[in-house]
């Protein structure tokens, strides 16, 4: 009677320390917020930027989903995934020619703890490249 009163306690206690754990790394592993993302060494679009991501998995990737770029909805929108410690995330835009289209894609490395780091910036379309940094999650004033 004295053991099985144990055991019960100490599955219970593994059954809520689990459930913490689970609930906790899920949470920590979402990319869902906005990030400051810096260009440098750019010929027309340094600055820094307002990224908003939405990690929904809508994409085909668990960490992936739609993206916001300085807060303006774009008709063509943006969007972002996770793979293989690389995000990538696209924003299209209608050319200057009129037919579609032109990207902007910042490209960074990205941790299981939605920390992303440093990267590429290219602009498709204007042929510009530069340095990416993003700033630290929900960074963005």
């Amino acid at each position: 009677m004295k053991m099985t009163r144990h055991i019960r306690f100490i599955t219970t206690a593994f059954a809520v320390a689990a459930l913490t754990l689970t609930t906790s790394a899920a949470l920590a592993q979402s990319f869902t917020g906005n990030y400051p993302a810096t260009v440098t060494g750019s010929q027309r679009n340094n600055g820094t930027y307002c990224i908003s991501l939405t990690d929904d998995g809508n994409y085909g990737f668990p960490h992936s989903g739609e993206a916001v770029l300085n807060g303006q909805q774009n008709p063509y929108g943006g969007y972002f995934t996770v793979v293989d410690g690389l995000i990538t995330v696209t924003f299209t835009y209608v050319s200057g020619e009129g037919d579609c289209c032109d990207f902007q894609v910042f490209t960074a490395h990205a941790n299981k703890n939605a920390h992303i780091g440093k990267g590429v910036f290219n602009y498709f379309g204007l042929t510009d490249i530069g340095l990416l940094a993003f700033g630290k999650k929900d960074g963005c004033s």
